[in-house]
This record gives C-alpha cells, sequence and structure tokens, in this order.
C-alpha cells in the first residue's frame, strides 16, 4: 500500500504540478484546494495521511488554524508548510504546533523531495511507537496476571488501583518466578506514563563497577574504557518508567546514590559535573526480605522506606493451585500457537499431577514445564511423561563430567544459597580454575568472578 500525502494548495497550477510529481513518485495523492473541504477530508480519512504538504494562506482562511484543530482531535500527520510571504510568528506557531517544516516558495523540487521523505520517516516513527503502546496496553492490563484465586484477585484490584494513581514508587517482591517483571509491565502501561519509556535494570547482573555506570551514564574519559558519552538507564527512563529488579544486590554506596536521585530528581554521570534532571517512576523488586536485610544492615533503611510507600506482594504459585485451572490451558495455547500446532487436550491426570506439585520455581517453572510439555508431545493431548515433575523433598541435578549435586527444594534454601551451591560444586569439579567453570555454567568470567568474590568462595 503506497503511503499517503494530503495537498492543499489554491493555485491551480502549483497544485496539478504537486500532485503529479508525488503520485510518479510512488505516493497515493489527494488534492483540495481550501480548508473547508480539507477539513472535512482528514476528519473522515482513516488512517489519517502520512503526510500534509499545505499552502499557508487559503482563500478561506490560515492553515495553521485547521492544524490546532486537528492536533486537538488526535491527529499525527506530519505537516510542511509552503508559503511565498511567511512571517516569524507564523513559523514560530508552526513549529509550536508540531509542524515538520516550514518552507518558503518556490521551493527546489529536490529540496521539497528530501523534506517529505524525512516527514515521512518521522512519521512511521510515531505510528509505530502508537502501534506498540496501544499492544503494551492491550497485553498488559491486569487480568494479565491470569488466576480466579482470592489471593490473586487482590493482586489485580492493587495493580489496578496503583495505576490510577500518581505514584513515584512502588516496590513488588515475592519469590523468584511468581511474576513481578510482569507486575512491574502492568504498572507502566496502565498508569500516566505509559507513552513514556519503560526500562529494565537487572541488578544482579551485573558487578558494582558497571551497574552505577549502567545507571547513571558516564562522559568520555571518566575512567579506563571511556572513550564516548554513555546515557545511563535512568536518564533513558525520563517521562517513563526505570524498573531496577533484584535492588537488594545494589552496593551500599550505590543505593546512597540512587537514594538522592529518587529524591531529588537529579544526578550527575559518572566524571559530568552537570546536573542532569530526570522524572521518572521507579519500580523496585527483589525476592528476598528488604525490611530484613535492612534490620541486618545490609539495605539501606531510608531508601526501603523510600520504595516502600506502596508495596505489592506477589503469592507463590503453590499458595494458590486453583489458579492452575486457567494457567495451564493459557500456556498450552500460546506455546501450541508458536509451534504452529492445534493446542493439546489436557487429560486429567495431567492436570492431578500439577497439582500436586509444590512448584518452587513458581510461574516461570510452569511455563517451561508447559513449553516442553507442548513441544515434546507427539499425540492430541498432554502426556505425564513430559512433565518431568521432582515431588520428594531433594532433586538430583545431573552435572557434565561429574556426580550429581542434590539440593533441597523443601523451601529450606533460598535462591542465593542454591547459586552459591551450584558454582562451589562446580568450582570443585575444575579444582577452582575460574575459566573451565564459567564455561561450563555457561557465563561470562568476570560474571563469574563477580559472584565468587559475592559468595566469598575464593577463600
Amino acid at each position: 500500500m503506497a503511503d499517503s500525502l494530503f495537498i492543499i494548495e489554491d493555485e491551480p497550477l502549483l497544485g496539478q504540478e504537486l500532485e503529479r510529481h508525488f503520485k510518479r513518485e510512488g505516493w497515493d495523492v489527494a488534492l483540495v484546494n481550501n480548508l473547508s473541504t480539507a477539513e472535512k477530508e482528514l476528519n473522515t480519512r482513516d488512517p489519517h495521511p502520512l503526510v500534509v504538504l499545505s499552502d499557508m494562506s487559503l482563500p478561506d482562511g490560515n492553515a495553521l488554524d485547521l492544524l490546532e484543530k486537528l492536533r486537538q482531535r488526535g491527529h499525527r500527520s506530519e505537516w510542511i508548510f509552503l508559503t511565498g510571504y511567511g512571517t516569524v510568528p507564523d513559523s514560530v506557531r508552526a513549529l509550536r504546533l508540531g509542524a515538520h517544516e516550514f518552507l518558503e516558495k518556490p521551493c527546489p523540487p529536490d529540496r521539497l523531495d528530501l523534506v517529505v521523505a524525512g516527514a515521512a520517516r518521522s512519521a512511521r516513527a510515531h505510528r509505530r511507537l502508537e502501534q506498540e503502546w496501544t499492544a503494551g496496553s492491550e497485553r498488559y492490563r491486569p487480568e494479565a496476571m491470569l488466576g480466579h484465586s482470592p489471593a490473586n484477585r487482590q493482586v489485580q484490584d492493587l495493580l489496578r488501583r496503583l495505576g490510577q494513581a500518581p505514584i513515584t514508587s512502588v516496590l513488588i517482591s515475592g519469590e523468584t518466578g511468581t511474576g513481578k517483571g510482569l507486575a512491574a509491565r502492568i504498572l507502566h502501561h496502565n498508569g500516566p506514563r505509559s507513552k513514556g519509556p519503560f526500562v529494565h535494570l537487572n541488578c544482579a547482573a551485573l558487578p558494582r563497577e558497571l551497574l552505577e555506570a549502567e545507571l547513571f551514564g558516564h562522559e568520555a574519559g571518566a575512567f579506563t574504557g571511556a572513550k564516548g558519552r554513555r546515557v545511563g538507564l535512568f536518564e533513558q527512563a525520563d517521562t517513563g518508567s526505570l524498573f531496577l529488579d533484584e535492588i537488594a544486590e545494589l552496593d551500599t554506596d550505590l543505593q546512597a546514590k540512587l537514594l538522592t536521585a529518587i529524591e531529588d530528581r537529579s544526578f550527575r554521570r559518572i566524571g559530568g559535573d552537570r546536573l542532569i534532571r530526570v522524572d521518572a517512576q521507579i519500580i523496585a523488586a527483589s525476592h528476598q526480605d528488604l525490611a530484613a536485610l535492612v534490620e541486618k544492615g545490609q539495605f539501606r533503611a531510608d531508601l526501603y522506606h523510600r520504595l516502600s510507600v506502596f508495596q505489592i506482594t506477589l503469592p507463590p504459585l503453590r499458595e494458590r493451585i486453583e489458579d492452575l485451572e486457567q494457567l495451564v490451558p493459557a500456556f498450552v495455547a500460546e506455546f501450541a500457537q508458536k509451534a504452529g500446532r492445534k493446542p493439546p487436550l489436557i487429560p486429567d491426570d495431567v492436570m492431578a499431577e500439577l497439582k500436586r506439585y509444590s512448584w518452587p520455581g513458581n510461574i516461570r517453572e510452569l511455563r517451561n514445564v508447559i513449553e516442553r510439555s507442548v513441544l515434546l508431545s507427539e499425540g492430541p493431548q498432554l502426556s505425564t511423561r513430559w512433565l518431568q515433575l521432582c515431588t520428594t523433598n531433594a532433586c538430583p541435578i545431573a552435572w557434565p563430567g561429574g556426580p550429581v549435586l542434590e539440593l533441597p527444594l523443601d523451601g529450606s534454601l533460598s535462591l542465593d544459597e542454591i547459586d552459591r551451591r551450584v558454582i562451589e560444586h562446580a568450582l570443585a569439579q575444575h579444582q577452582g580454575n575460574l575459566s573451565a567453570t564459567a564455561r561450563t555454567l555457561g557465563v561470562s568470567r568476570e560474571t563469574l568472578r563477580y559472584r565468587v568474590q559475592k559468595y566469598g568462595l575464593n577463600k
């Protein structure tokens, strides 16, 4: 389908020449010679023209007045104005109304082609952003937290309420895999900042030195390897939301800097002296009990109280097993669609086995189990063969090139403790060789070194 160009020009010869020229360039062109006809046409066209090329002064008024009316009605076409006697106030008003360009007649054809092409690119970019925003708004409704259990309905209601409030920070807590990332996106897409960016940072994925630069950015030469300026994620989240996952992993010094940035809505890049002002909503999440960490002196109390003004606690899946009745069919349909096949049926024995399981990995583990079962099922229904659920308190984890490692899954170990034991076991298998251990675990040497230091395994 050709891009649409709408021309408003009262000089017949010029209008016809513009129409012929842009049709030859592959545009779908419409031409009118007055503002009243243009208003009727533009109000009824769906979708709106990609670009509007308009004379400024027409027999029945100033085209700027029409642009102002259409902007108030939500029209998002890119406008280019042509005029034989433009004034400074007109050009200022045109730019204030969001016009793409203000050109004086006569305009060289090459110049006009470049401006129209630029306006078209800008219009396409805006439409893509609007489509993504609309898709996100549809996908991330509170109902996306699937389940009809009382605990889950309470979470849905709280997400709905917080989405209507102009909150500046919120804390989401819950075990790993309970859907904290999904809850953060629901808060963003249903709140007043939904048209702004959603920026995600996993605080456990980077060592402290890189984390500060990632969060606040840096100036050229701020440290070894800083060859150019970097805009940090905090700055990128301006007018939108910054999601800080696993915030308990932040170093205490970095916690202090983050608190100051949240309170003052401003910060300085590393190596910079210019104060950068940012208006972003902070959504923090952690699988750890931050209140307990505050008591132990491992997390700043002032930052905790600043973040937890609004708090959402996501229940583990084992406490809302009845929600499997809605979750399992939804995941089966999702993965069947991705595989391009008809959704398999869910037999009673499969559902019964799913309900007997304690789900230590929560929703994330359930998704993985259903994905495996759907992709490997051979008949018209799911089979218990591919569930591979461990219903005992200790499940062996096969280890390449070494003995198995058994970990209790009765809730007695935290995720950090499980992580520590896996790394400790892998190091023992490779006689402490970091490079070999990193290859086995599928991580970078720098990430492994950070974990080794974090858990004190280098001692």
